[in-house]
């Protein structure tokens, strides 16, 4: 059965608490369903989810601000406009910029594992200039 989900569904907004650090809100647009649940995600600046995996991978795309996502390779820093990727199992994170919020719709597939936070040497490591993403398939 199709199940539509109505944007004037009343249910609020959520502080994000215990694999967060920073200010992050979440709305929720898809309740976990047949393994998937979606929803968007206010970071405030240097706010950033824990280091974790899902499952069956995750789908971000970035409808406001400026970021970073990052994992054990690596980190790249994304903004409004840019989709990412996260293949099943792998460990990652993902947040805001330190002077720029980020809100970004989250597609997760299967169950997520949480890991420790992300140190602040780590996202730090995200501030260099000179990022480019390693993995582009714009216009394919």
């Amino acid at each position: 059965m199709i199940t539509v989900v109505r944007a004037e569904t009343p249910e609020p907004s959520a502080r994000c608490e215990g694999t967060f650090t920073g200010e992050a809100w979440k709305d929720t647009i898809l309740s976990r369903r047949d393994g998937i649940a979606m929803g968007n995600v206010f970071f405030a600046p240097k706010a950033r989810t824990y280091w974790h995996a899902h499952e069956g991978g995750q789908i971000l795309i970035v409808t406001a601000g400026e970021g970073f996502v990052g994992d054990d390779r690596g980190v790249v820093r994304v903004q409004a406009g840019d989709t990412i990727w996260t293949p099943p199992g792998v460990r990652h994170w993902h947040g805001a910029a330190a002077d720029r919020y980020m809100i970004h719709t989250a597609i997760s597939i299967a169950g997520v594992d949480w890991f420790d936070p992300v140190s602040d040497e780590d996202y730090s490591s995200g501030r260099a200039d000179d990022l480019s993403i390693a993995t582009s398939t714009r216009g394919r």
